[in-house]
């Protein structure tokens, strides 16, 4: 091991590539040892020759590197494809890391230099703007983001393959720290073996992922960061704050985590009423087990005695009626240590919890416990030295109570219709309600929400489809009562595209006494009914939709019932796959700002719910770009975002990878606060001119999007043949179909495959394609570069989506995507529809680099520049590999031939090319 000893030693160089060479030595060595020189001279060939290939595009060395790839066979083959695969997997490793270490060496400055997106960037963006204590304490008030893990996630990488990763993360972050050449040496052996196992692993799921395998994949990311990220992340800004303005701050749970996963149905038959209730008990064991283990902790701690301190009657009082009331149950030994007493009380109460009326029924009543604790010992403990684990188990109790996360539901807006037609059928409200017209349907809706009345009888039978909505309605309405009022808050409604559906769900609320209105006109409604506008049809209607609900009082009164919030979840992924992520973009900016003004007539706040996905092409970035992309006026009143698949593991795995993820938002959020307090009139101005702009640069998007999309007749088969599609689906990684109703129409297509599809294959379509067509005819026709310059520089949205039709251009390779496009059999369509494609590509690039001034793409971030370049040689071949592997898969497929092996070999390929990559769907 002194090998790699002397590699990490090494003081001079870069720290990432070090650590990166120093995986790598490591891997070399687990290579020889499992596969021999053989294996390792061959990973060295291929690797020299496409790093040669990268350097200089040679023909005859890339005819050789194709030689090398198409010569491999069994069991070789599978090996090469692993060693390729894992080194990515280490790179990125490496650069999680090296995060870290960036962070660490800021803080290291002691306040002389802030890093950037940091806490204390965002505290000093307020001080700098003159932003006054009572603007920060209203915007806080009101300030509110909500992170969604979705019910479909993309993560390729099994879960126990995660946990090796941050196994080596956590040795690799160790050996950053001053040892001794003992500990040193322990940890090398100790990253050895980590990386031996990691070898030694399966990586592929012999199984398709279950609903419950997804709810236990989410609250692993609570378990292991987020239960204690969350609660830091507060209280360092209420420290900052009263550092910077000198005065107690009281910061309110603005930053919370929620979950669409074993709630969201929509096109998951899995996801049933029993389904979503054994989710909400999983998740309030895993709220009891974190409150149990915080408490144990605590008790060592509080071991004074009333010998020594006076406490409060408060607790004393409370300690000895709850004695009483557990009379035969384990007391602590000492009654003179009351707060032992009491926490040994408070841990019998949580054992109890949903077991029996003994324990708590509530999170608030173990709130008030934490609370009483609190007050005590402040009366004997000198002030202004708080005891930091009570305050943490106290905003924990706040931010997680018994539900952990908030669960939404979601279902599609045709399953309400369709339950609502048969319930109206059998009480004779009406014999056909999907044959009405819009007006009368709105009619029958507010008529029968306005009638006391039930409709639903236990006597009535319905499908087994009605009976499983009415069923999910019932099970809210119990989740509420049992697990908490913020158990279940909001229920969406996908492909919302008429008021009615709103009101439909509304009724179903109703009928389970979610929704009431009273004899005096008082209206009670304990859900939140949120349309999700998806389609660019779906999103220019939107603003129209939404006032049409807002005009009618019953709404109104369902609204005010609701603090006057509504909230209205934007999709990016179907808007996207519709009309392009430009149009896309464009059309979900405009459709904010038209409901959030349309809104404001009526005294009703919006939070929006942004369903983005982890990859470009459905509106992925970092977090913090993505909100500084949002109208600044819209996140006042809230915020949603979806998180996902391969983001979970790259922003939530590592606590201080979280913790950095989570200060970037806050910092934007209250970066916002200063730039809405400052707005200038001038602006209002600029960005008119600025929207014209769009509005012209997205038509021309949208007609080239859909020119090839939809109006060429080839182009499904062309992406059929041309990209991994057709086997994504045995990669087992998620509990959802790939497709809505089992369909093979493009329109059922769902986005994460068509996305993922297309990332493999290097084409990376839908996240530029169509968007030089727009910018470049709006200069030309305008003669607008000038305008589009100034855009960039001043318009945190245009930046955003350059910036990342930047990421998206770069990471794509039409050399490697040529490869692909030779899979199709028809050679006239392969050599239009790449042509296309290859042409769009060339004037998307262009196009970008006159607008941001650069003279290569990304050089305004070149870490990431340098990361994509650097991993390259690396996905290359296996990109060859999956090119060479889906061909003769195919060919034997369409021969009845047995094909296991070669699509083992192939989901190893594509595994490698999503680590290298970061992006699956």
């Amino acid at each position: 091991m002194t090998l790699h000893l002397s590699v990490k030693e090494q003081g001079h160089g870069d720290p990432l590539q070090r650590d990166v060479k120093f995986l790598g030595d490591i891997l070399d060595e687990v290579l020889l040892h499992e596969g021999g020189q053989a294996l390792v001279n061959k990973v060295e060939n291929i690797r020299s020759i496409a790093k040669s290939l990268r350097d200089e595009h040679n023909p005859a060395v890339y005819a050789q590197l194709k030689e090398e790839i198409t010569n491999l066979q069994p069991p070789l083959r599978q090996n090469v494809i692993r060693s390729f695969s894992i080194y990515l997997q280490l790179v990125n490793i490496a650069e999680q890391t090296h995060r870290i270490r960036r962070r660490r060496e800021y803080q290291h400055q002691s306040g002389e230099l802030l890093q950037p997106g940091s806490l204390e960037d965002g505290v000093a963006s307020l001080i700098e703007n003159n932003i006054s204590t009572d603007i920060v304490e209203n915007a806080l008030q009101t300030l509110s983001l909500e992170l969604i893990i979705t019910a479909h996630p993309t993560e390729a990488t099994r879960r126990t393959v995660l946990q090796i990763h941050q196994r080596i993360a956590n040795l690799l972050q160790q050996l950053d720290q001053p040892c001794t050449k003992r500990e040193k040496e322990d940890l090398e052996e100790s990253l050895f073996n980590e990386i031996t196992v990691l070898w030694q692993t399966d990586e592929l799921r012999d199984h398709k992922l279950t609903v419950m395998n997804e709810v236990k994949n989410g609250l692993y990311y609570f378990d292991e960061t987020l239960f204690d990220v969350l609660p830091q992340v507060h209280q360092d800004l209420e420290d900052l704050l009263v550092e910077k303005y000198g005065q107690n701050w009281d910061v309110p749970t603005f930053l919370r985590f929620g979950s669409w996963i074993g709630g969201d149905r929509d096109g998951n038959p899995n996801v049933t009423a029993a389904m979503t209730w054994k989710t909400l008990e999983q998740q309030r064991e895993l709220a009891l087990q974190k409150y149990k283990a915080a408490l144990q902790v605590l008790m060592k701690r509080l071991s004074h005695s009333t010998k020594r301190i006076q406490v409060s009657e408060e607790l004393l009082n409370s300690v000895e009626q709850e004695t009483a009331l557990f009379e035969g149950q384990k007391k602590w030994r000492n009654e003179d240590e009351i707060y032992r007493c009491k926490v040994t009380i408070m841990l019998e109460k949580l054992e109890q919890c949903g077991q029996s009326g003994a324990g708590y029924q509530s999170a608030d009543e173990l709130l008030r416990d934490i609370v009483m604790i609190e007050k005590s010992i402040k009366s004997h403990h000198p002030h202004g030295y708080a005891l930091k684990m009570l305050r943490k188990l106290k905003r924990q109790v706040e931010l997680f109570g018994f539900h952990l996360a908030t669960l939404d539901i979601r279902n599609h807006s045709g399953e309400h219709e369709s339950a609502i037609a048969e319930i109206f059928k059998t009480v004779n409200v009406t014999p056909d309600y999907k044959a009405l017209t819009e007006e009368e349907k709105m009619a029958v809706l507010t008529k029968v929400l306005q009638d006391r009345r039930p409709l639903i009888s236990i006597f009535d039978t319905y499908s087994p489809e009605t009976q499983e909505i009415i069923e999910v309605f019932r099970m809210i309405r119990r989740a509420k009562e049992e697990f908490g009022d913020r158990a279940i808050e909001v229920y969406l409604i996908s492909m919302t595209q008429s008021s009615s559906d709103l009101l439909e769900v509304l009724v179903l609320a109703k009928e389970v006494g979610l929704y009431r209105v009273y004899p005096d006109g008082r209206v009670v409604s304990n859900l939140h009914v949120a349309p999700l506008l998806e389609t660019i049809d779906d999103l220019t209607a939107g603003p129209k939709l939404m006032e049409q609900l807002f005009q009618l009082e019953l709404y109104r009164n369902h609204i005010a019932a609701r603090n006057n919030l509504q909230e209205i979840m934007l999709g990016y992924s179907d808007g996207s796959k519709d009309g392009g992520t430009l149009t896309a973009n464009w059309k979900l900016y405009k459709a904010q700002q038209e409901i959030h003004d349309m809104a404001k007539q009526y005294d009703i706040r919006l939070k929006f719910f942004h369903g983005r996905g982890g990859s470009l092409g459905r509106g992925g970035g970092p977090l913090n770009r993505s909100l500084l992309s949002q109208p600044a006026e819209t996140l006042g009143d809230g915020v949603k975002i979806t998180e996902q698949g391969e983001v979970l593991s790259s922003r939530y795995l590592l606590s201080e990878i979280a913790y950095r993820s989570l200060e970037q938002a806050t910092s934007t959020l209250l970066t916002a606060i200063a730039h809405v307090s400052n707005e200038a009139e001038q602006d209002d101005l600029r960005s008119a001119e600025w929207e014209q702009a769009m509005d012209e640069i997205a038509a021309y998007a949208l007609e080239k999007y859909q020119s090839l999309v939809f109006k060429d007749p080839d182009f499904l088969t062309y992406f059929r043949q041309a990209t991994p599609l057709l086997e994504l689906g045995a990669l087992n990684i998620g509990s959802r179909p790939m497709s809505r109703k089992g369909s093979n129409r493009f329109e059922d297509l769902r986005a994460i495959p068509w996305v993922f599809a297309w990332t493999q294959s290097r084409q990376l379509m839908p996240a530029w394609f169509a968007a030089g067509t727009g910018l470049q005819s709006f200069v030309e026709k305008k003669e607008g570069l000038a305008l589009l310059q100034q855009m960039y520089q001043k318009w945190p949205f245009f930046r955003s989506t350059i910036d990342n039709l930047q990421m998206a251009l770069t990471k794509a390779d039409l050399t490697t995507a040529k490869e692909y496009a030779d899979m199709v059999k028809d050679e006239e369509i392969e050599q239009r529809i790449f042509g296309v494609i290859t042409e769009e590509y060339n004037k998307t690039k262009d196009i970008i680099l006159q607008i941001t001034g650069q003279s290569s793409l990304l050089d305004h971030v070149p870490n990431i520049q340098e990361s994509v370049r650097l991993r390259n040689p690396y996905v290359d071949p296996l990109n060859f590999l999956q090119v060479q592997l889906l061909s003769e898969l195919r060919q034997k497929a369409e021969k009845n031939d047995d094909t296991s092996e070669l699509l083992r070999e192939v989901l190893l390929t594509i595994n490698g090319v999503a680590a290298g990559l970061r992006n699956t769907g």
